[in-house]
């Protein structure tokens, strides 16, 4: 199971491919026997067939094949070209780092590298100080969220882990053995035969371990995937990213303004098992995975630091450090540090039972005297640190004592901040009951915005509360009220970093954000009254603006927002800090790619502008929120190209992202891979903030993007909202009936029990596009658009298409935009795509829908390659090409076999099994595609 096509730079990659597709053949075999595995190469060479000639007879024979097949074979070879799946992207993240390795042995750093970035901005003139002053004021923060098309178990994930590490192991010595043309550093027969055991091993378990969850995933499931990153990935690498920056600038210690986010556990919107119960355990168990890694790296710390004070002096801090130690054992009164390391984790163990519950896994003295917050233990850490400075031991601090203060400063003890969301409606649900029990309002929906935004701006000028003592409230309400609660107490409990942000989704008034305001003053998390010197809030109030309509009022509202008496004064006293949230799901959804991508950038000037003419009398720093998705069509693609093509002034060191679904796993499952993916964000954020690249667009670029935002909308709405039957045609010809069943997320698939686009969920919309290969939310309707464009009333073709050439050359923004659809459209295959539609009974419905997406695909091809000159797509992306020659031809068989499983199913001719392969063959699509949801 390996391709053999030859290519220099390739040949490791395709040797690994091979070598794993050789070891699973081999578990093949010995699991299932030599006839599934010859069944298994028949569907392939078959699948080949059909991709390399668009073969009649291949199809035809292959559509005979999968029919005989039963629903155990069936779903043995589905399992098989999974599994290849899984280990190609482990065979290609090895030679992504491989690649990138070579090229800086060579003196060529990438872009999207820090040593590029800061390299580029010394060539503009920038000192040291002044990036180092920036980094101090900057706040870069990728988000992990809940995501209803996470389709990995974590089993599977520490499984292939170990597969990329023995992977790494084998390639590193290989490596090194041809670069210093040395049989002497290459393995020797005993340790290849001993690494390949190894990998049998776990490929062994990988097909002994079942891919799916049988039972619903839980929001504790959700938390503890996640967790999983940061024990494999950021602790450890996010330490390593400041160490680099701070040797690169020569600094000394640089500000921590790369920190983590979390969603899981507070996010609420839609989800209606998620409450405060769930934000306590997240915030537990996060703390507890920071505490424990601290802990181990302390440990470690008091086995190296061994240093006898016969020896060397020691710092007064650092001594009286070690003397307030209950460490009394003779064999260690001579080793200050160790003392003191001992003390250390004697209070860690403390802290870790009082905050978490848990217990520490040694204990040479018993756990006590806890830290009552992370700054403690971090002036403890630094104490150990400047002593070994000032006495010869630098060098002893740099490989762990370092990274661990770090760690802290980063992590806390609250290890990632978790943001609290929720939808508008719902704040509004919670206020009607207040007002009506408390007499204040008999209906509260009843009222405009106007007498809305009144009597909210006097309530929260009121020191008073609005609950009634004794009366009774719904369970909602009570509920929505506990998760306020609950967020002062966490914050008291594992610090005011634990959670910063209250995000609302459907912001669409001003009343929408004075309303999660007076919720956090009915709590406690605003102290004082709206207008009062003492007035403050705890958590920053976040609209959250998702379709067309909400994005081209999002300025207007922050305007009347801040307008608010004392709502300026309020937000400065409380940090001077205003985040916004960018929807780019809902809004992709509604209006389609360019529209959605084009609404986004300008709601981000308007918004820049508003905030510019607001520092004339009130200095608000503004942070943009992206959500961003997996998929183009949410905002996906590459986090480098993206920021920079961010409108002028819009990043300025502050930027926040999500980071979603099987993304997650592609980004950060590999700690190299993940170290390069941040890199990446603080890279792009130094540029884009000293290096101003985004120069603002010219009024005739800007012209042509509102002409084409316009036909391109038009076309989109005309397909999804305003053809007939287009609602059935999705739901028969794509999985996103069965995507539903799954039980990959503790969300539901849709907003309400109905079957109309408008209530479905933008993520499961896009992921089922993904899995029949058409991937229209990152396309459709942009060929049309410029077809429009360049044949529009008395305007020269020519001189259109010259000038969408020239806003590719000139525009980030439109530039980007491009190169991702260039992207999708490389992942889609009309081909494919056709077999799903064959799902579709209604002949005429098939007919007309799949050919006008047919046609509209054509057209978008061809104008890309019209205005780009690029007759090739990914011309420009060879790192994708090559992933894609890889690994779509075992992609293949698995979107037939699915096709023809959800005939059956459909048909009433299934079991379990039969739905079970389907399950299966959605999990190894989006682990083939990548970023499908």
């Amino acid at each position: 199971m390996a391709s053999t096509r030859k290519n220099d730079k390739d040949q490791p990659l395709i040797d690994d491919i091979r070598l794993l597709g050789r070891i699973l053949g081999d578990v093949i075999r010995e699991q299932e026997g030599a006839a599934a595995f010859d069944l298994i190469e028949q569907v392939r060479q078959l699948s080949v067939a059909f991709r390399r000639d668009a073969d009649h007879e291949a199809n035809r024979a292959l559509k005979k094949l999968l029919k005989s097949l039963s629903a155990d074979q069936t779903v043995s070879v589905i399992r098989a070209f999974t599994y290849f799946s899984h280990l190609a992207n482990l065979a290609e993240d090895r030679h992504h780092i491989r690649r990138r390795t070579i090229r800086e042995r060579a003196g060529d750093t990438q872009e999207g590298s820090i040593d590029v970035a800061l390299a580029r901005l010394r060539w503009a003139g920038i000192a040291p100080g002044t990036v180092a002053q920036t980094l101090a004021g900057s706040y870069v923060s990728p988000v992990l969220t809940a995501h209803p098309t996470e389709v990995q178990r974590k089993s599977i994930l520490d499984a292939e882990r170990a597969i990329a590490k023995l992977l790494a192991a084998r390639g590193d010595l290989a490596e090194r053995a041809q670069l210093y043309n040395s049989a002497r550093d290459a393995l020797t027969p005993r340790e290849l035969a001993s690494n390949e055991a190894q990998l049998r091993a776990h490929v062994t378990q990988l097909w002994q371990t079942r891919l799916l969850r049988y039972t619903k995933l839980t929001v504790a499931d959700e938390i503890e995937n996640a967790l999983s990153y940061y024990e494999a990935t950021f602790l450890r690498e996010i330490p390593k990213i400041y160490a680099e920056i701070e040797q690169s600038l020569g600094q000394g210690s640089v500000a921590s303004f790369l920190r983590m986010g979390q969603w899981i556990g507070g996010d609420r919107d839609g989800n209606p098992n998620v409450g405060a119960d769930t934000l306590v355990q997240a915030l537990r168990r996060q703390s507890e995975v920071a505490l424990r890694h601290y802990l181990t790296e302390v440990h470690l710390l008091g086995a190296e630091l061994s240093l006898s004070a016969r020896l060397v002096e020691v710092s007064s801090d650092m001594q009286r450090l070690a003397e307030s130690s209950p460490d009394t054992s003779e064999h260690r009164q001579d080793e200050p540090y160790r003392r003191a390391l001992t003390g250390i984790y004697a209070r860690l163990a403390a802290s870790l039972a009082e905050l978490t519950g848990g217990q520490a896994a040694r204990h040479a003295v018993a756990p006590q005297n806890a830290y009552p917050h992370a700054q403690e233990f971090l002036a403890e850490l630094r104490t150990i640190a400047q002593s070994l400075a000032t006495h010869h031991g630098e060098a002893l601090g740099a490989q762990r004592l370092h990274p661990l203060i770090r760690a802290v400063e980063v992590f806390g003890f609250h290890l990632a901040t978790v943001d609290l969301r929720q939808s508008s409606d719902q704040h509004e649900r919670v206020l009607t009951e207040l007002l009506a029990t408390a007499r204040v309002a008999p209906d509260y929906t009843l009222l405009d915005e106007p007498a809305r935004c009144a009597l909210l701006l006097q309530l929260l000028q009121d020191a008073r509360p609005l609950r009634v003592m004794g009366a009774q409230y719904s369970a909602h309400t009570l509920g929505e009220i506990a998760v306020f609660e609950t967020a002062l107490a966490m914050r008291q409990r594992f610090g005011h970093d634990a959670i910063i942000h209250y995000i609302i989704s459907h912001t669409e008034t001003v009343s929408d954000l004075l309303e999660v305001l007076l919720l956090q003053k009915e709590v406690g998390l605003m102290q004082g009254s709206l207008g009062t010197p003492e007035a403050r809030a705890d958590l920053i109030v976040v609209p959250l603006f998702e379709t067309i309509e909400d994005l081209q009022s999002a300025a207007s509202i922050m305007r009347g927002f801040y307008q608010t008496p004392g709502i300026a004064a309020l937000v400065q006293r409380s940090g001077g800090q205003q985040d916004i949230m960018l929807g780019y799901s809902d809004s992709n959804k509604d209006g389609g790619i360019f529209t959605s991508n084009w609404e986004l950038y300008r709601a981000e000037i308007a918004l820049v502008e508003f905030f510019d003419e607001l520092a004339a009398t009130t200095p608000i720093r503004l942070r943009m929120f992206h959500g961003r998705g997996g998929t183009v069509g949410r905002g996906g693609g590459p986090s480098y190209q993206a920021i920079l093509a961010q409108p002028p002034g819009t990043v300025r060191g502050q930027i926040r992202l999500t980071e979603q679904g099987e993304v997650i796993a592609s980004k950060y499952a590999n700690p190299e891979i993940g170290r390069r993916n941040l890199e990446t964000l603080v890279a792009a954020t130094l540029e884009a903030t000293l290096l101003q690249p985004t120069k603002p667009a010219t009024p005739a670029f800007l012209d042509a993007a509102a002409q084409l935002s316009l036909a391109s909308m038009a076309a989109y709405r005309a397909l999804v909202y305003e053809t007939p039957g287009f609602t059935d045609y999705f739901f028969n010809s794509t999985p996103i009936r069965e995507i539903a069943e799954l039980n990959i997320g503790s969300r539901p698939a849709s907003r309400k029990p109905s079957q109309k686009i408008e209530d479905l969920r933008a993520i499961p919309w896009g992921f089922s596009w993904g899995q029949c290969r058409l991937t229209l939310p990152g396309w459709y309707g942009f060929g049309s658009a410029v077809e429009a464009f360049l044949s529009a009333p008395g305007k020269d073709p020519k001189a259109q298409l010259a000038l969408l050439r020239k806003m590719v050359r000139e525009w980030p923004f439109f530039s980007t935009l491009l190169s991702n659809m260039d992207m999708v459209l490389a992942k889609s295959d009309l081909a494919l795509a056709s077999r799903y539609s064959e799902l579709v009974q209604d002949a005429r419905l098939r007919k007309k829908v799949f050919g006008a997406i047919e046609a509209e695909w054509h057209r978008t091809a061809d104008v890309l390659t019209r205005i780009t000159g690029d007759k090739q797509r990914l011309a420009h992306n060879t790192a994708l090409a090559r992933s894609i020659r890889h690994r779509f031809p075992y992609i293949d068989p698995l979107h037939h076999l699915q096709v023809e499983l959800i005939r059956r199913w459909r048909a009433g001719q299934g079991d379990e099994r039969v739905q079970t392969g389907i399950h299966i063959s959605i999990n190894g699509i989006a682990a083939g595609l990548r970023n499908t949801g």
